[in-house]
């Protein structure tokens, strides 16, 4: 799945093509997506311009004056800016074109991406609950310890947990309890606060990183561009279960936790 330094690029890169500009047409050649895409969308926005780009967690949000669009990637979605006349393929499900005579298509081969409608003033139910973004001033030490405190769950599912903190996702997990020299089993109430410190400082560091670097190669996400992200070439620990660590030289350990991938190093993480 695109995790939130993937989500961001993809913000980033399609910003300059439609902020300031108009949709003049909706082409929704598969509304059964996650959820159904608004039967209304095209009443909603043609004739409207874009008046910013953002992204809450791992939603895209794409603003207008009278609300705004939420787009998610689901598993394997992406987002393409294309000159408008581009043929469709089988998994092009939803186009928006632009008084540019560009157009913005979202490719889903799974479909279990979303495009869903927030309307001016009010918050979308998928959002509304979704706790601090990690890259401002409201995910701190003083925050993750309070979400810790007396929690028996591994800290690995609690930082994972878009009610605790957005988008940090199960590749940046791996890679920041690794920097922060901490086990992804532990017990999160049972973790100093001088540790969740440093960890809150590696959770930011590993996201910021990704995001300059363009977010991480998978088989299912390309940049906005059309170019794969480099961050991968670059992981301490996700994917390399049985590898040296780059530490200490030990064999990585893989484990399951919360049904995902868990590796870290026994030796450099306590």
């Amino acid at each position: 799945m695109p995790e939130l330094p993937e989500v961001e690029t993809t913000c980033r890169g399609i910003e300059p093509h439609i902020e300031k500009h108009s949709v003049t047409a909706v082409r929704v050649r598969q509304p059964k997506l996650r959820w159904q895409v608004p039967a209304d969308l095209a009443e909603l926005i043609v004739g409207r311009e874009v008046r910013q780009v953002g992204r809450r967690g791992k939603y895209i949000l794409i603003g207008f004056d009278n609300g705004e669009l939420l787009i998610h990637l689901g598993m394997s979605g992406s987002l393409r800016v294309l000159p408008q006349e581009t043929p469709p393929g089988k998994h092009d499900h939803v186009e928006l074109i632009f008084d540019s005579g560009m157009m913005v298509r979202l490719t889903d081969p799974r479909r279990f991406g979303a495009v869903l409608w927030q309307p001016q003033g009010e918050v979308h139910t998928l959002l509304a609950s979704l706790g601090p973004e990690p890259l401002t001033d409201a995910f701190n030490t003083d925050h993750l310890a309070k979400a810790c405190k007396g929690r028996s769950q591994a800290i690995k599912l609690l930082i994972m947990n878009s009610h605790v903190v957005v988008g940090v996702g199960n590749i940046y997990a791996n890679e920041a309890l690794f920097r922060a020299g901490i086990d992804p089993r532990r017990a999160a109430g049972k973790i100093s606060k001088a540790r969740l410190e440093r960890l809150v400082e590696e959770i930011k560091a590993v996201l910021d990183y990704a995001i300059t670097r363009g977010g991480t190669t998978l088989r299912d996400f390309l940049a906005s561009d059309g170019k794969p992200g480099y961050f991968a070439q670059e992981l301490s620990v996700y994917g390399r279960g049985g590898e040296p660590c780059k530490q200490c030289t030990k064999p990585l350990k893989e484990v399951r936790l919360g049904q995902r991938s868990t590796v870290f190093c026994t030796q450099c993480q306590r």
